[in-house]
């Protein structure tokens, strides 16, 4: 048998197998290793909190953002989308967006309220835990157009983009005045574990009917971030985080609002015989 015939046979196979929809098992490892990667950053993240690095840790944790969105796009492009992958996935952001973002919090900005600090981040980290095993839950029954609760990558950026900005304009939070980041922290945990919708941006009618004029928008969109990235990075994270409760509250102000259909009228009860007709009469 000559290498030129094994090569067509090889290809033909190929061919074959792409016809019916299988796939190679090599592709699923470039989805995983890009979970790997979410959560090398995540680790990264955390070592770089403890020994004090806390712009690189919040850094750290978009980075993990990024593969993060990375690894279920190529999974879904490549068609290499599984149960593992999807288990991989929620340990990975646990680490990456429950511990990471939990501890950086806690050693830049809580550690001075002792145990109401420690557990305002161990809340985050357990509400966090428990969105993702709802999402996984409940991932073939809810709508893709929305999350219900706030994503554990978002309320982790929303932290990571506070001490971004925070330390960009020297912003040093006395313990009186870092209270506020506590309420925060509560308040990010309590939004994961709620059931205020937040827009996941999957299905947006206007990125397949009108590509080039979105493209032109994400390229204004990241010259602006690029400009003043601290500030522009966090009022995205902060904007984002308020649209849910936001949003809830302007629907049902207009729930409210919406005027009530009429009720017709009940003829009155009354003990007179009605008229009969003349197609009623008997012969």
């Amino acid at each position: 048998m000559s290498n030129e015939f094994k090569k067509r046979r090889y290809s033909m196979r190929r061919r074959r197998r792409r016809d019916n929809g299988e796939i190679h098992q090599g592709t699923f490892i470039l989805p995983n290793l890009l979970t790997t990667a979410n959560m090398f950053c995540g680790f990264y993240g955390i070592i770089s909190a403890i020994n004090g690095r806390y712009q690189a840790a919040a850094l750290a944790i978009l980075a993990s953002c990024l593969f993060d969105i990375l690894d279920g796009k190529v999974a879904r492009l490549v068609r290499a989308t599984s149960r593992f992958g999807v288990e991989y996935d929620s340990l990975a952001d646990l680490v990456a967006f429950g511990v990471g973002p939990g501890l950086l919090i806690y050693l830049w900005a809580l550690k001075p309220f002792g145990r109401l600090g420690w557990l305002a981040a161990f809340l985050f980290m357990a509400c966090g835990a428990l969105r993702l095993a709802r999402f996984n839950v409940q991932v073939d029954t809810v709508s893709k157009k929305h999350f219900v609760g706030l994503p554990i990558p978002g309320a982790a950026c929303m932290l990571a983009t506070t001490v971004l900005f925070a330390s960009h304009w020297n912003i040093a939070y006395a313990p009186q005045h870092s209270i506020m980041l506590v309420v925060s922290t509560y308040v990010l945990g309590f939004l994961m574990v709620s059931n205020v919708p937040y827009n996941s941006f999957k299905e947006l009618e206007m990125v397949k009917d009108r590509p080039l004029p979105t493209l032109f928008i994400i390229l204004v969109l990241l010259t602006v971030v690029a400009t003043k990235p601290h500030l522009m990075l966090f009022s995205l994270g902060l904007a984002y985080v308020v649209s849910g409760p936001l949003g809830l509250l302007m629907k049902s102000y207009r729930q409210w609002r919406a005027p009530k259909a009429e009720l017709k009228p009940i003829p009155p009860l009354t003990n007179e015989p009605e008229p009969v007709t003349k197609g009623d009469q008997k012969n």
